[in-house]
């Protein structure tokens, strides 16, 4: 191998491009100015070395290039991904498994390709461009992509286009080794005569590959929280985590058997003779509504949720567990219709886009056997989440989405809670009088980010003292939520009929992690279990236009705010409800990071529960797998709804 510096024009061209590129990555990424500098000069040193290599040796460059450019590709991904102090925490063997991984897939593209610059080129490319897509989407939602992303992109490109996308100074650095492994990869060019040769050595190191990564992944727990993925298990690997974690098996002592034992635990649901006139049944769960509060006190100008916080009378009312933190509403939607939890399913899944099926069981198909027109509203596209085809097989009779609404009262750039409010009011005018009526709506108004300003809304509240500006926009949409609240218990208080209103958080709102520090004294990394079940908790009421017992619930989950719906309107409770009822007795939160643990006094993950605790959760573990999973031996004890709706239909 010799080498030597060759000055042509050839090279000089390709140094000018290259110095253009880096020139418009300084100044979109603004990096240190001796960074560009030895870019600059990188870039000429490698574009004029001249590399001789004789065939028989050729073997070693390929090398470099393939495993070398492995190494560099993995770190210069985490590099994107993860902020100073989080890249250095990521352990040797799972940097190891990473690298095995990016290594999988060069020698994939090889086997294509046949040539190493090209494969280093294209495989670079291709994972460098997934970083950065995991990058941007954690800054819209503080969470990463995952696997069950790939079937939510619709979704997630419908308000992508709400957050402000820049290149980080990270990036720019990655950019610029970015171009000067692609100038060294291309020095160091090669080819083999023999591709079949090529072919077996690459399959065969692959296969290597893949089982090592099998190997090494007993044990590893799917991250989702924060950026925990990437400095714990590496990106890659943590993605490859959750792919696996995407295929559902039925839990340990799952068998028919199991189920005939809790069918005749539970029998038969009771039958009503209660002869009152059934309520109509409103429920709003309010996009990224919460009481920031519970993380921390501290001090605003105004405040925010006075209404809210007035609602005693009449209403059950406390805080509830979601299963979600900063994004993935569907999930506490679906909870709270279903009764079912997030906590039996892998981390960072979609329920509506990965499990649910055309006969699936819900509060929905319950209410239309008790005579219910059952309504769903959500101001936003009919296919975000997938929910125009969700809707239906849940058994919905009327949908109404953006394009029903007249758009007129707009908060930044979503259908503000107030119009919502109006449309539930007026198809609550437009019922026949023997009409029972269910209505399902989600809201939009205080959709995240909070970082742009807006010519239509005014920021009223902001805190006292040190702050962020996100923070500001959201404290200020919780007030004017708060104002439309108190119009539509207002207007409800009002009417004659019997009425019932659930209103409750799909999850707390993704806010600057400076903001979090401020009020709670540390930052999203640095958390133990019981601190990471306050980012979960939402408030909610369920509140009544006719006397009831006022309740405080110090802290339930949304899984368990349906059966306390049904309760209230006096609905006949199935098995599966009353089975959820002595559920919460003795486990009274539940959600996907873990259960509040009456043994204890505090949160476990279900990994630790044992006794009675650990029995409770392997039942509902079991019920929520034969509800979902098992459609052929699906309990019609326990899930009697479904046959019923289909006889209907």
């Amino acid at each position: 191998m010799r080498l030597e510096l060759e000055h042509n024009r050839k090279n000089w061209i390709w140094i000018g491009i290259a110095a253009v590129l880096e020139l418009i990555i300084y100044l979109l990424g603004s990096p240190a100015p001796w960074a560009f500098g030895m870019a600059l000069a990188g870039t000429y040193l490698i574009i004029t070395l001249k590399i001789t290599v004789e065939d028989k040796y050729k073997y070693i460059p390929a090398g470099i290039i393939l495993v070398g450019g492995a190494i560099g590709t993995m770190f210069a991904c985490q590099y994107v991904i993860l902020d100073k102090d989080n890249f250095m925490k990521t352990s040797d063997q799972k940097l190891f498994v990473n690298v095995v991984l990016v290594l999988s897939v060069y020698l994939v593209v090889m086997l294509i390709t046949n040539r190493p610059a090209v494969t280093c080129m294209i495989a670079h490319s291709l994972l460098l461009i997934w970083a950065f897509v995991d990058y941007f989407v954690y800054q819209f939602r503080q969470n990463e992509f995952t696997f069950s992303d790939f079937k939510a992109t619709a979704t997630g490109l419908s308000v992508a286009s709400k957050y402000r996308v820049h290149l980080h100074p990270h990036g720019a650095l990655v950019l610029f080794a970015t171009i000067l492994l692609f100038a060294l990869a291309w020095k160091l060019n090669v080819s083999f005569e023999s591709r079949k040769q090529t072919s077996v050595v690459c399959a065969l190191t692959a296969a290597l590959c893949v089982v090592t990564v099998i190997l090494n992944s007993a044990d590893v727990n799917t991250e989702t929280w924060e950026l925990k993925g990437s400095y714990r298990n590496g990106y890659f690997f943590n993605f490859v985590l959750g792919i696996r974690d995407s295929f559902i098996r039925a839990p340990k002592g799952y068998s028919e058997e199991a189920i005939h034992a809790l069918e005749e635990e539970y029998g038969q649901p009771d039958v009503t003779s209660s002869s009152q006139k059934k309520p109509t049944i409103i429920v709003v769960m309010n996009e990224s509504y919460a009481d920031l509060q519970v993380l921390g006190e501290f001090e605003t100008n105004l405040k925010p949720q006075t209404y809210f916080q007035s609602l005693k009378r009449n209403t059950i009312h406390g805080y509830a567990l979601s299963s979600v933190f900063g994004a993935k509403t569907p999930n506490s939607e679906w909870e709270y219709m279903t009764g079912n939890s997030m906590a039996f399913l892998p981390t960072g899944s979609v329920v509506y886009q990965q499990y649910l099926q055309e006969d699936a069981t819900s509060m929905v198909s319950l209410l239309k056997n008790n005579g219910y027109t059952c309504v769903a509203m959500h101001p936003y596209y009919e296919t975000g989440w997938s929910r125009n085809q969700v809707y239906p097989a849940l058994g919905f009779d009327e949908m109404y989405f953006i394009d029903d609404f007249p758009q007129k009262n707009i908060v930044r750039e979503y259908i503000a809670d107030e119009e919502l409010y109006d449309k539930i009011i007026a198809r609550y005018k437009q019922k026949d009088p023997q009409e029972s009526l269910f209505m399902m709506t989600v809201t939009m108004q205080n959709h995240g980010g909070y970082a742009t300003e807006y010519d239509n809304f005014r920021e009223e509240v902001h805190k006292i003292g040190r702050s962020y500006t996100d923070a500001n926009q959201y404290l200020s949409l919780l007030k004017v939520s708060d104002d439309a609240l108190q119009k539509l218990i207002g207007y409800f208080s009002s009417v004659d009929e019997p009425v019932e209103i659930v209103f409750f958080g799909d999850h707390q709102p993704s806010l600057a992690e400076g903001f979090y520090r401020i009020i709670t004294g540390k930052g999203l990394s640095d958390l133990n279990i019981e601190q990471t079940e306050n980012y979960y908790k939402v408030p909610f009421f369920i509140w009544t236009n006719y006397e009831q017992p006022e309740q405080e619930v110090e802290l339930t989950s949304l899984n368990f705010l349906s059966e306390y719906t049904l309760e209230q309107a006096g609905i006949t409770l199935t098995p599966y409800e009353k089975f959820l009822k002595d559920f919460r007795e003795h486990i009274p939160a539940i959600n996907s990071v873990g259960y509040y643990s009456k043994t204890v006094c505090g949160f476990r993950k279900l990994s630790e529960a044992t006794g009675e605790e650990a029995e409770w959760i392997q039942k509902y573990r079991i019920l929520q797998y034969n509800s979902m999973f098992d459609s052929k031996n699906r309990s019609k004890v326990f899930f009697p709804y479904i046959t019923e709706q289909k006889k209907e239909e």
